[in-house]
């Protein structure tokens, strides 16, 4: 890999060069020379770090717009599953590669994916230069029997595991406590202790989950997970909207990862998240995810920024809750860290995950506090370049072969067009 040079972008308001080499960021000085390496011009932008997606399910980008409006379990029961039952391997890479060029033009470098296909996920991804955790879908036919399709999915990931590049880790991602039993749950937590890997539930997302797991097991769902074993340091709880302070002491004692989504849980109806008790005054490890696009319906961390920090201070009433840095460390440093990536910020010796933002974008003037600007105003039209380990994904807002990425997703959705909600007829070209 040629070493990369950016010159004269803003880090803490001042200017500097930095050099990239193998995948890190090697030196940041106000000047180096760099005979040979590519040079990327900084002047006008800021340098920061990237966005890292904590939870999502990357090929839902065909689902986008699909079933509005209805609440979550009509939303997956009449809608989402039958439609998900036709889907085929392409139709999956297909959708795969365009929320990545999403992200990517949104600023992302890493998402934490739970889907149908995902050695097919995880391949499109590494072939695109992205960061992603790719999770082994485990949903159950009956307690302790996990379905054969999971299972069958599982073994062509692990197959193909070998092969792929360390930006990409498997993870385990028993769906929920409602598809996923205690058995194996407990079965599932012993597994992924003894291999290292994370694992990637949701979990507290509707009150309807919740009421259901205290019928049915006398217990929260966060107490029930750690019942099962599953609470811990390397566990992702999707959602966790629905939490009491027990809960809330529990995922701080045990060190768990919660993944925020506020713009899915709004547009689903699901619960205002306490961001202000659970991260700001609790100080559990919070992280910020998009979900899909069925349920969102775009991939920006941008958007997810500022609903986190509007949410917080609705839910709070309280103006300073969701404090814009705190929110933009969730969404950077805290999500790198979560998932053990050795980035997340701008400094010699971590890896090279880097954004330029574009100082002169009308949505950045002026520029008072770059913090505030990135989660109050920003959106994704501000990010001019993206770098992931060192690899250029996008420069100056050119990401090669995206025309026929969108061309190929129009004609996959067309087969789709007839199951959406009310049987609407799709409007143009899809």
């Amino acid at each position: 890999m040629n070493a990369l040079l950016i010159r004269q972008a803003l880090l803490d308001n001042r200017p500097v060069d930095v050099r990239i080499e193998n995948g890190c960021l090697t030196q940041i000085a106000p000047r180096i020379d760099a005979p040979g390496a590519e040079v990327i011009d900084g002047r006008g932008k800021a340098i920061v770090p990237p966005f890292y997606n904590a939870h999502g399910h990357a090929a839902m980008t065909l689902f986008r717009g699909f079933a509005d409006d209805i609440e979550l379990f009509p939303w997956l029961q009449e809608h989402v599953w039958p439609a998900e039952a036709m889907l085929t391997p392409e139709d999956v890479a297909c959708a795969t590669r365009l929320a990545i060029i999403e992200m990517i033009r949104g600023g992302t470098v890493f998402f934490n994916d739970m889907y149908w296909e995902p050695a097919t996920v995880a391949q499109v991804a590494d072939e695109m230069g992205m960061r992603a955790a790719i999770g082994r879908l485990f949903i159950e036919e009956r307690p302790g029997h996990v379905r054969p399709v999971c299972q069958r999915k599982s073994e062509e990931l692990e197959a193909i595991a070998p092969g792929l590049s360390n930006r990409i880790q498997i993870t385990f991602a028993p769906h929920a406590i409602y598809t996923v039993s205690g058995i194996t749950l407990r079965r599932i937590a012993d597994q992924a202790r003894d291999a290292g890997q994370m694992i990637h539930i949701h979990a507290a997302e509707t009150v309807a989950e919740c009421d259901a797991c205290r019928r049915e097991h006398g217990l929260t769902p966060i107490a029930w997970l750690d019942a099962c074993g599953l609470l811990g340091p390397r566990t992702v709880l999707a959602h966790a909207v629905h939490l009491t302070d027990a809960d809330i002491a529990l995922i701080r004692d045990r060190r768990a990862v919660i993944a925020h989504m506020p713009v899915s849980n709004a547009k689903l109806g699901s619960g205002r998240f306490r961001f202000e008790a659970v991260v700001e005054q609790a100080g559990c490890r919070t992280t910020l995810g998009t979900d899909g696009c069925a349920s969102n319906n775009n991939l920006s961390m941008f958007d997810e920024m500022k609903h986190a920090a509007l949410s917080a201070k609705l839910q709070a009433g309280n103006p300073v809750a969701g404090h814009a840095q705190t929110v933009l460390d969730c969404a950077t440093r805290h999500g790198a860290e979560a998932f053990g990536i050795e980035a997340g910020v701008i400094a010699e010796g971590k890896r090279a995950d880097v954004l330029l933002v574009d100082l002169d974008h009308p949505l950045m003037v002026p520029c008072f506090h770059l913090a505030s600007n990135l989660v109050y105003s920003a959106d994704t039209a501000v990010v001019d370049t993206v770098i992931c380990d060192g690899r250029v994904l996008m420069k100056h807002r050119r990401i090669p072969g995206e025309e026929a990425i969108v061309a190929a997703m129009r004609e996959v959705a067309r087969k789709y067009a007839s199951l959406a909600l009310g049987g609407r007829r799709a409007v143009g070209a899809l």
